[in-house]
């Protein structure tokens, strides 16, 4: 009688510590949130990098193909005119 309940109290503290493993140690339950939030997080992060990426080569390439693209940002960025132009600048 006394084997069958040193067994049961060490069948009890087997789970017992398995459980706490599987909880609160390493790998656990609590960890594996955390680095799916960390996660997450990086996904989003990536995701937006890589729209900035697409839209920036899709800006290289126009600039490759023609002039229109160069006119445009000399125009907008610079503040350059063709010869023969008139420029207003309107001030609101």
């Amino acid at each position: 009688m006394t084997f069958v309940k040193i067994l049961i109290v060490v069948l009890i503290l087997l789970i017992a510590q398995l459980q706490y493993r599987l909880w609160l140690g390493d790998g656990g339950r609590q960890e594996v949130t955390e680095y799916q939030k960390h996660l997450d997080i990086l996904t989003k992060e990536a995701k937006k990098k890589k729209e900035r990426n697409d839209a920036l080569y899709a800006e290289v390439l126009d600039l490759r193909k023609g002039e229109e693209a160069i006119e445009e940002r000399a125009r907008y960025e610079l503040g350059m005119i063709k010869e023969n132009e008139t420029f207003f600048q309107v001030i609101e």
